[in-house]
This record gives C-alpha cells, structure tokens and sequence, in this order.
C-alpha cells in the first residue's frame, strides 16, 4: 500500500510538471486505468495546465518532426535504388525515349498546315536537356540549326535576364541565342509552387529545316504504338 501511495504521489508531481500519461506510465509502470483514477482528482493550477499544454504542444511538435526525418529517410532510400534501376542506357534506348518525349510534348504536322518545322516545348530543364542531347546524338542535327524561344509570364518581365541566363546555363548556348521572349497575358491561376524563385517560363526548342524529321517522328510514334498495342 506505502508503495501504491508513493506511485499515485509521483504520478501526480509528473502530471504538475506536464507529463502526459504515456511519459508517467514509462516512469510509474502501472495500468493505464489505475493512473486515470489517480489523476482524475489531480487538479491543476492554471500555472500547471499551461505548463502540461506547452509540454503537449512541444511533444507533439517532436513527434511530427521524428515522422518527417522518416518520410525524408524513406523518400531518399526510395530515390537512390529507383536511380539504380536505371542502369546504362543504349543508343536504342535514347532513340526511343526522345521519340516518347516528343509524341507527348511536340508540335505535330496538321494537314491544313504542311511542311511544320519541329518545334519542341517543356519548362523542366532536365527534360529540355535531354532532348537536346537526342536532337545531337541520335538525329545530328547541327547547334547553328536551332532556335529558341521563351515564354514568359508578364508577371515576371523584371527577371528576363535571369530567366535568359537559367536557359543559356542549361542549354549551352549563348545568351544571344535567347533573345526571342513572348509574353503569356492570361490571368494566372495555379497551384504550382514553382511560380515565383524556381519560375523561368517555357521554353520552346525549333529546329530549322525540319519537315521531313517530324514526318519521321510521326512514323516512329505509330511504329511504337502498333509494336506495343498490336
């Protein structure tokens, strides 16, 4: 009894201090019942709740930072064996990956429209560089056949420089060589989070003379459809 005495006792001192139930029971190991009972007659002084309400804010403020260090832990585990999965990739694989990127994000011939150059848009630099490389490597296309132009945002007019400098750096081209800039006046209404610091506009890749590449291109696209689908 002088034992369960000097328990309900500790746990009460505990609760004062701003423990929660779980902090006492580690401390005072008894049934979760036992200490309700205990504490139920506990009362706390406003100094005592505001000091165990502190405690519980701050224990959860612990608990959601110990579950983001996990999230990030797992996220970047997950990253780096994805990445692993990739391996080397051949001269086939580039083909069609470039083929891919631009059957979804290139302009396609129309037929009231023959002869349409090839033109190609993104604002991810990492997809924009790629398919630089694959204009390069796999359809040799020549830098001084390339055209570029920028879509801005007139929101963003006091960063152009910038925005010409982030695509110059990405691209390996001279800054001269962005000195077309069209700007967007639509009202702007997104969710994106990359409007602002990260925002450097569209890009737009043109290749010059290059009719007979997007008839390629058409014919590649349904090659790959009919091998997959048929």
């Amino acid at each position: 009894m002088i034992k369960k005495t000097e328990e309900k006792r500790n746990a009460i001192a505990l609760r004062k201090q701003g423990k929660t139930y779980s902090e006492i029971l580690r401390a005072i190991p008894v049934a979760k019942s036992t200490l309700g009972i205990w504490l139920k007659d506990a009362k706390l002084s406003k100094a005592e709740n505001q000091k165990f309400t502190e405690a519980k804010r701050l224990a959860s403020l612990r608990g959601g930072q110990a579950k983001k260090k996990q999230r990030i832990e797992k996220q970047q585990d997950i990253f780096s064996k994805a990445k692993l999965d990739i391996g080397a990739l051949s001269d086939k694989e580039l083909f069609l990956m470039g083929v891919i990127m631009y059957w979804a994000e290139g302009a396609k011939e129309k037929e009231h429209h023959p002869g349409s150059q090839l033109q190609f848009s993104n604002m991810d630099s990492k997809m924009i560089q790629i398919f630089l490389i694959w204009l390069f490597r796999v359809c040799k296309i020549h830098k001084n056949m390339i055209v570029f132009n920028i879509f801005l945002h007139q929101t963003h007019k006091a960063k152009v420089e910038e925005v010409r400098q982030f695509w110059s750096k990405i691209t390996g081209f001279p800054i001269e060589s962005f000195s077309a800039v069209y700007w967007k006046k639509n009202k702007l209404k997104t969710n994106r989070k990359n409007v602002h610091e990260k925002y450097h506009g569209v890009l737009k890749i043109k290749v010059k003379k290059s009719s007979d590449l997007v008839r390629k291109l058409s014919g590649w696209s349904e090659g790959i459809f009919e091998k997959i689908v048929n």
